[in-house]
């Protein structure tokens, strides 16, 4: 893993490593003698500045904040001051940087006094914890090359003293061009539940991490410019991609508040499929699909292909917890994709365009059936979503624990302030229990994404049958029912169907009876197809087991959403949909 990610950083780097990028947000404007001018709040732009690998007891030549340009914030400002001040007295052999010198010392009562009074009253609160650049007239000192050389061959020089000092082979790249040391290799932001300032991905700050008298980060054996590499690539994967508004890049996908998956290849490639798994194409799916199905026997298994890899992270306070490492060849990341979607796809039916649909779910919407409704930062839809993840890119079984969590949202109608009925059981959460199903089947009966009249497992044959009650009981009594079949039995009949079914039976036949004296028609179909599914099952399960349970609730679902079509071949089963909202 590292070492894929320290080729990536090598690919979008540029530059000297002793060189990056720094934001800057404020331009301080001196005079040649060293006297202050004014604050000039820019918007904030990046260009080349010294690299240093961690903020903390370091100070950056000549770009800064307040506190280590201007000793502003009190005391605790003084210490970071005293370092920046260490770092220019480096340079002091150079000839642009007298203005600076003078700005701290000759002219120091014009000059870094001035400045400090002056910055509350130029600089505005939001805008004070930017960086500082220096500026005469309209350059700025730290982006002239005479700077850049110093800060270059001082680099080179130290890197040189210290592979002197003793010589080690880099766990990583296994060459000893470059020293490695305890030092900090640079902190990763954008972590999801991390601090703000960065988290550690290799950190050793306790005796108990530490070995064979090695201290700290010696223990990597990361080499300093691996080491830079690997940061790099982290953070431009991490960052959401946008420029002023528009898009840039896209290798970061969050899954729910605490976790990020970040992805690329070994060669450069577009990933379009990834965007299907936010919003997918129905159309692009079934080409992908009919494209690898076709191609799967022309692939030589022995011919080398582009590498795909995904990583799968959260915060763990100052560090970073890797939840997950994918590395596959692309032609199998293709594969596995069309598999995932031929999984996971589902038909509802459409009450705008009344007919059945089929329905490729996304991801976050498939992790979100998990979730509770008045739950905004459960941390089982992270969870979820990683594993769904992995089972996409790696075409592998998801674990059941999945299974009755979600079977636990759809028990059940929610009514919402204003009297609403909402359908829990959604069509992203019909589609998930029917992935989890084929995927744990271990050869069993495949689960179709439409209502299968062929299938006779007693348990999908018990979904489809309390359908038909329910249905039933709605044609008879309305629609406007305060606890009906679903709230009252789903659970007890999802899980133990003799006891249920036989009162929800005998109750069925008092909804028959009225339905007979206003829709005799639809009563008797109800009452046929009913005796046939309880001549199909022949004796109700005392109890199912949580795969049985899962097709219970998709047998529910696939009769619900046949009644819905048919009664648009035939109005005389109208009285069987329901206008909830999903």
């Amino acid at each position: 893993m590292i070492k894929e990610l320290v080729e990536f950083g090598k690919r979008i780097r540029t530059g000297h490593d002793a060189l990056k990028d720094e934001p800057i947000s404020i331009d301080l404007v001196i005079n040649k003698d060293g006297s202050f001018v004014s604050f000039s709040v820019i918007e904030k732009i990046s260009r080349p500045a010294e690299a240093i690998t961690a903020k903390k007891g370091k100070a950056r030549l000549l770009l800064d904040k307040a506190e280590e340009v201007l000793s502003y914030g009190g005391e605790k400002s003084k210490k970071k001051h005293l370092l920046f001040i260490e770092k220019l007295n480096f340079y002091e052999g150079l000839k642009i940087l007298r203005p600076v010198f003078a700005f701290y010392t000759s002219n120091r009562v014009n000059g870094v006094n001035k400045a400090l009074e002056e910055f509350e009253n130029q600089v505005e609160e939001k805008e004070r914890g930017g960086n500082i650049a220096f500026r005469i007239n309209a350059l700025r000192i730290h982006e002239q090359k005479e700077i850049y050389d110093a800060i270059i061959e001082r680099f080179e020089r130290t890197q040189a003293e210290q592979l002197k000092e003793e010589v080690k082979i880099c766990s990583v790249c296994g060459k000893t061009d470059f020293p490695v040391l305890d030092q900090p290799h640079g902190l990763i932001k954008r972590i999801p539940a991390g601090q703000t300032a960065g988290c550690a991905l290799i950190s050793y700050n306790e005796k108990a991490f530490e070995s064979y008298d090695l201290k700290g980060n010696d223990n990597s054996s990361v080499c300093t410019n691996c080491a830079k590499n690997y940061v790099e690539g982290l953070n431009y994967l991490l960052t959401k991609g946008y420029i002023k508004g528009v898009s840039k890049h896209t290798n970061r996908k969050n899954f729910g508040p605490d976790t990020a998956m970040i992805f690329w290849t070994h060669e450069p490639e577009p990933l379009d499929e990834i965007d299907w798994f936010d919003k997918p194409d129905a159309g692009r799916v079934a080409n992908l699909i009919d494209s690898v199905n076709n191609a799967k026997n022309n692939v030589s298994k022995h011919l080398n292909t582009n590498q795909f890899y995904s990583l799968t992270l959260s915060g763990a306070a100052a560090r970073i917890a890797i939840r997950d490492w994918i590395e596959i060849s692309l032609d199998e990341y293709k594969q596995n994709i069309a598999k995932w979607f031929e999984d996971v796809r589902i038909k509802y039916y459409d009450f705008n365009s009344n007919e059945l649909q089929l329905f490729y779910p996304s991801l976050n919407q498939l992790a979100w059936a998990c979730n509770r409704k008045e739950a905004t930062d459960d941390p089982t839809i992270s969870r979820v979503a990683k594993h769904l993840w992995n089972c996409a890119l790696k075409n592998q079984k998801p674990p059941l624990w999945i299974l009755p969590v979600v079977l636990k949202r759809i028990a059940h109608n929610e009514i919402t302030s204003e009297g609403k009925s909402i359908n829990t059981f959604t069509t992203a959460r019909a589609s998930l229990i029917r992935f989890m199903l084929n995927r744990n089947n271990n050869g069993g009966i495949k689960m179709k994404e439409e209502l299968d009249f062929e299938n006779t497992a007693p348990a999908y044959l018990c979904g489809r049958l309390f359908a038909l009650i329910e249905g039933i009981q709605r044609s008879a009594l309305g629609k406007d029912i305060n606890a009906g079949v679903r709230e009252r039995f789903f659970t007890a009949a999802s899980t133990s169907p003799s006891p249920a079914f036989g009162r929800l039976i005998r109750q069925m036949q008092n909804h028959l009876t009225k339905l007979k004296q206003d829709k005799a028609y639809l009563a008797n179909i109800l009452d046929g197809e009913v005796r046939d599914l309880c001549g199909q099952i022949k004796e109700f399960p005392a109890v199912l087991s949580l795969e049985q349970q899962g097709q219970f609730a998709l047998g529910y679902y696939h009769q619900k959403h046949y009644n819905f079509n048919r009664a648009k071949q035939n109005k005389d089963f109208e009285p069987l949909t329901e206008n909830t909202e999903e």
